[in-house]
C-alpha cells in the first residue's frame, strides 16, 4: 500500500476515490449493487432510509463516474449494475464493513463518554453557584 503525504493533494486520485465514497449514500449503493443488479425499488427496499429523490441523484452521479449502468430491458424495465470499474470498489468496500464491525463498540463507547464529559464540563462545580448572565 502506498502511503506519502502527497497521496491527498489536490490533484491526486485518492482525493476523487474519497470523494465518491465520502457520500453517505454512494458506498451503500455500490455494495448493494455487488451482489447483482437491482431496480430502484430494489435499492430502496435494501438500503432503507434513502429517499426515491436521493436515490436516483446517487444512482446519477455514481453512473458520470463510470461506476454503474442504467440498463433498460424488456416492458421499460429499468436495472442498475456496477460496471467493471465500480465492481473494483466492492472488495475496499468490504474492508471498511468489516473495520466498522469490528470496532462500533470501542467509536460508541468513545463517543459516548466524550458526551458524558462534555455534559460534565457544562454543569457548574459543586458548591459553586453560576451568576445568572445580565442584560448589558
Amino acid at each position: 500500500m502506498q502511503n506519502s503525504a502527497s497521496s491527498f493533494l489536490a490533484d491526486c486520485p485518492a482525493r476523487l476515490a474519497v470523494e465518491i465514497l465520502a457520500d453517505k449514500w454512494s458506498a451503500l449503493v455500490l455494495f448493494a449493487l455487488g451482489s447483482r443488479p437491482l431496480r430502484h425499488g430494489e435499492l430502496v427496499d435494501r438500503i432503507g432510509g434513502v429517499s426515491r429523490k436521493v436515490l436516483t441523484e446517487t444512482l446519477r452521479r455514481l453512473q458520470g463516474y463510470g461506476l454503474l449502468d442504467r440498463i433498460e430491458g424488456p416492458s421499460r424495465r429499468i436495472d442498475y449494475r456496477l460496471t467493471d470499474l465500480g465492481r473494483t470498489l466492492v472488495a475496499p468496500i468490504e474492508t471498511l464493513n468489516a473495520w466498522a464491525h469490528e470496532n462500533a463498540a470501542a467509536i460508541e463507547s468513545f463517543v459516548s463518554g466524550a458526551d458524558d464529559a462534555d455534559e460534565e464540563a457544562a454543569q457548574p462545580a459543586e458548591g459553586h453557584a453560576v451568576a445568572p448572565k445580565t442584560a448589558g
